[in-house]
């Protein structure tokens, strides 16, 4: 694999670290990118103990424009990471408590009539924010769900006609519980298939637990959780995550995975053409996180299942046998040619 590295390296020098056109974000460097994420990624441990892997991979998500969902089962820290990531980084911050009287207005805003301009006047919703936090999403109806379709794809928000552009960055961080909970909704496909990538808690292990005891008895560590980004620090780590390299064969490979998952016989709706861009936009952050300005089929492999198993529909006859997208994926993995030692030429 170090062999075929060294051959998807980009060819030209990258314009990171300098300045960009006037009105755009500075461009930050892939050390930069690399040095920030391990500020954060160290901020939010002072409080999610024991998960290191999973931070990181919000902070990908964060830094490749997507939307992260989290799923586990209630009182595993959910609620408590995606605030952790929220308050590491200085910017604005909603919170959506999603219920099954939510109505999409809620979510998005409403024109309400101003009597003494005789005009109607928009209202904003939380949804105008750099980062939203929607807890318990599927806790809320399919409608109300929907409501976030427009503004988690093409960053706006459309109420009575009238477009309103959504502030950079801007994040949907929803937490969920598992489908065969009481009260809850299954996410329409389209909505899942928005969300860049899905990675739940699990359970700490026991020196993480007593970790937690010791810290959460006698005050929220999330109360002294202070900021060490900004929104416009953000925007250029973003700015430099978009110049991470990729080869064409990368790219290929990425296309032959979500091609795979749709001629699985195990899988009735497999991974769509925004999922295998998903996929290439968190291997560029990931890449950039491991202070690298190009990406390695290994990046790939390592965010299958957290980018395509939330998408994946897998048949009954699977679900009856035992089998999850994540065990498919994985056989897709080990089944599918990765790009050959000539992958690195333009």
């Amino acid at each position: 694999m170090d062999d075929l590295a060294s051959e998807l390296r980009p060819g030209g020098a990258h314009a990171a670290g300098s300045a960009s056109d006037s009105g755009s974000p500075r461009i930050a460097s892939v050390t930069e990118v690399r040095d920030a994420a391990d500020r954060i990624a160290a901020n939010i441990e002072k409080v999610i103990e024991g998960k290191s892997a999973e931070v990181r991979l919000g902070l990908a998500v964060l830094l490749a424009e997507g939307h992260l969902l989290i799923e586990d089962v209630p009182g595993v820290g959910k609620t408590t990471y995606a605030k952790a990531l929220a308050r590491s980084i200085d910017c604005s911050v909603r919170r959506v408590q999603f219920t099954p009287d939510l109505l999409p207005s809620d979510v998005t805003g409403v024109s309400v009539y101003n009597a003494e301009d005789r005009d109607f006047e928009f209202k904003p919703g939380p949804v105008f924010a750099n980062i939203v936090v929607g807890d318990e999403i599927n806790r809320a109806s399919p409608k109300t769900q929907s409501a976030l379709l427009e503004c988690m794809e093409e960053r706006q928000v459309t109420v009575d006609g009238v477009t309103y552009p959504l502030e950079a960055p801007f994040m949907v961080l929803a937490t969920q519980n598992p489908i065969d909970m009481e009260g809850t909704y299954p996410l329409p496909e389209a909505q899942r298939d928005r969300f860049t990538a899905r990675i739940s808690m699990g359970y700490p292990d026991r020196r993480a637990e007593i970790a937690m005891l010791d810290e959460h008895a006698s005050v929220d560590p999330l109360v002294l959780l202070r900021a060490v980004s900004d929104a416009t620090a953000v925007r250029s780590l973003i700015a430099g995550v978009r110049t991470v390299y990729v080869a064409d064969p990368v790219k290929g490979y990425a296309v032959d995975l979500a091609v795979a998952t749709r001629r699985s016989p195990e899988v009735r709706l497999g991974a769509s053409p925004r999922a295998a861009l998903h996929l290439l936009r968190a291997a560029k952050a990931w890449a950039a996180l491991e202070g690298r300005d190009y990406v390695v089929p290994d990046d790939l492999q390592f965010l299958l299942v957290p980018v395509f198993a939330h998408r994946l529909l897998i048949t009954a006859e699977a679900h009856v046998a035992g089998r999850s997208a994540a065990d498919l994926l994985g056989r897709i993995i080990s089944s599918t040619p990765i790009p050959g030692s000539n992958a690195g030429q333009r």
